[in-house]
């Protein structure tokens, strides 16, 4: 069944076609990730699909009745109110108390406890955790999801991994999140100058495709060019078309001579630039750091080698970035000492793209760091950096205002790297960057011969570029030799909750000799159809305590009383929603006819 289609979607901005004549269908089940280039229109093709902004041209048709979530980049709150409150905003009066405990399980399972926080108090990640807990709740058809894994930790994104999976209806996401890409979904759909190319298959699949399309056609591109070179040697010996053979050739040769010649796909073709290191790096000695009472870093001590290749991972607030900025001289530790060697050039990528004047033109904003820069393979000007970087001539001229996010993301790392640092920093890299971007980004640090030390969420860019987890976590940095799969696999239950809740789950279902299939006990049968009741007679009863608090404000010992049993009542509707949460997940799986093994 076609649950939404658009048709015929054209789409204009700044006098950039980032969509032309492109159509687009989804199916009841679909799982579909969106990738393409920063500012090729993915964004603005999911806002579209959304409802949220119409097309210059062609249409968006969807089936009647269905129901679509949407998470944006941004998600919108208002400015103040409840946590709780922002999230079941956009729901119907008449579904906000029901659905009222299930936004409070899913929050609780992001790390948002405290559902009653001005969302004003969020920081980023967590307003993003909160969108998503959002986009979750609402009833839908069809989720459509702008970068969902951007500004979360490790923990969330495979806590939110594990939740899509089990999702039942159809999924659009515009990702960078390979390992989203290859769990996930079941079919690519890349966005090229204004067109759209759909591909059976997780991204290894897609990649697997591309590879061979792009060989055949540089194959048939070599055989053409050959055949073009013989038939200009012949015409250049002045050929007649006199007979119909003649014609024919010189026909087939006007031909060769006008075909269209295979764009090769973009990519950041990035070589290495940087200044000679000594042999004093950094040296970090005994270093503490506690912010509003809680401690980031304790007794912290490494000498950072010349060729380092650190990943940082850790919940969002663990001190990741704060330890970045201690290294950059930017924030000071409480204790203990940095010391920095005299050759040490240090390259900053912080999470906050810098202020740039949207009037100055692209070129314009690399040239204010270098206009040449000296290469491996010899000097190279800013212009030719730039457009190994994507930016084409025309890009480069144009002012930055007219850039999208990803594409000033893409400028501010490449201003970055023209410095020519020793020691790369960076903090997030992979929030907003394309996949080509980050690609050739792995590419580039794997040749790069200084030290690099970078936080991020990404574990397949963890993968790819580190030899060295550090784990931040209750104001410990652990130390782990390898890339974020060997650090997964080292990691202990108390560092990993997601990991810890995972191995309890598998070992209650290790219950019977052989493969059966899961099913309730008579017990979980019965608690499984009373529950709701259960829940809402509890929350009744704390309204009821409540009300009968409010009229006993004079009586000190009848409001102990009914204050201690408001907390009673409010630690047993706690666990009922615990409760509720794992019956409803194995109530799914059940229905989707799952078996376990003893």
């Amino acid at each position: 069944m076609i649950l939404l289609s658009a048709q015929n979607i054209s789409k204009t901005y700044m006098e950039r076609r980032v969509l032309d004549q492109v159509s687009f269908f989804l199916n009841s089940g679909d799982k579909v990730g969106i990738i393409g280039i920063n500012g090729t229109g993915k964004s603005t093709l999911l806002r579209i699909l959304a409802g949220a902004e119409e097309p210059d041209e062609g249409e968006v048709i969807r089936a009647n009745g269905v129901r679509i979530s949407y998470l944006p980049q941004i998600p919108e709150f208002d400015a103040h109110g409840t946590v709780l409150e922002q999230v079941l905003a956009h729901l119907p009066a008449d579904l906000k108390e029901a659905k009222a405990y299930e936004a409070k399980s899913v929050l609780g399972q992001f790390g948002l406890t405290d559902c009653d926080r001005d969302i004003a108090t969020l920081s980023g990640g967590e307003r993003r955790r909160a969108g998503i807990a959002a986009a979750l709740v609402q009833p839908s058809d069809v989720l459509l999801l702008d970068e969902p894994t951007n500004h979360i930790d490790n923990e969330t994104a495979q806590l939110l991994e594990d939740l899509l999976l089990k999702y039942r209806g159809a999924i659009v996401m515009v990702t960078h999140d390979r390992y989203f890409l290859n769990k996930i979904c079941k079919q690519i759909v890349e966005v090229e100058r204004g067109s759209l190319y759909a591909n059976e298959g997780n991204y290894s699949a897609y990649l697997a495709y591309k590879a061979q399309r792009e060989a055949d056609a540089a194959a048939a591109e070599r055989k053409n060019q050959a055949l073009y070179r013989r038939e200009l040697e012949w015409i250049s010996r002045g050929a007649r078309a006199r007979g119909t053979m003649s014609k024919d050739r010189i026909e087939r040769f006007e031909q060769l001579k006008n075909r269209d010649i295979p764009v090769e796909t973009g990519t950041v073709q990035m070589q290495s630039v940087s200044s000679r290191l000594g042999r004093k790096t950094v040296e970090i000695e005994h270093i503490s750091k506690t912010i509003d009472g809680k401690p980031l870093i304790t007794d912290f001590s490494h000498i950072i080698a010349r060729d380092a290749r650190i990943g940082i991972v850790g919940q969002n607030g663990a001190g990741k970035s704060t330890f970045l900025k201690m290294l950059t001289g930017e924030v000071l530790p409480d204790s203990g000492t940095i010391v920095t060697g005299e050759t040490v050039r240090t390259g900053y990528f912080s999470q906050e793209c810098e202020e740039m004047d949207p009037d100055q033109r692209v070129i314009d904003y690399i040239r204010d760091v270098a206009n040449i820069v000296m290469t491996p393979d010899g000097p190279v000007t800013a212009a030719q950096m730039l457009e190994q970087f994507l930016f084409t001539p025309e890009l480069q001229w144009s002012r930055i205002g007219k850039l999208s996010g990803g594409e000033r993301k893409r400028l501010y790392l490449l201003k970055i790297l023209m410095s020519a640092p020793n020691i790369l920093l960076l903090d997030e890299p992979t929030n907003d960057l394309d996949i080509a971007t980050l690609t050739i980004l792995e590419d580039y640090l794997a040749n790069f011969s200084g030290a690099v030390i970078a936080v991020s969420h990404d574990r397949y860019f963890l993968d790819k570029i580190a030899t060295e987890i550090f784990a931040f976590h209750d104001g410990i940095c652990t130390r782990y030799t390898g890339n974020y799969s060997d650090y997964a696999e080292k990691v202990t239950p108390a560092e990993s909750p997601v990991r810890n809740k995972k191995a309890a789950s598998d070992k209650k279902e290790r219950t019977f000799n052989g493969a059966v299939k899961l099913r309730f006990s008579y017990k979980e049968q019965r608690e499984f159809e009373t529950i709701d009741d259960d829940i809402a007679a509890l929350e009744q009863q704390i309204a009821d305590t409540e009300t009968e608090i409010a009229r006993s404000s004079s009586d000190y010992v009848a409001l102990q009383e009914l204050t201690e049993k408001r907390e009673a009542l409010s630690q047993t509707l706690s666990e009922k929603m615990d409760r509720w949460v794992y019956l409803n997940d194995l109530a799914e799986r059940i229905a989707n006819g799952e078996t376990v093994q003893q």
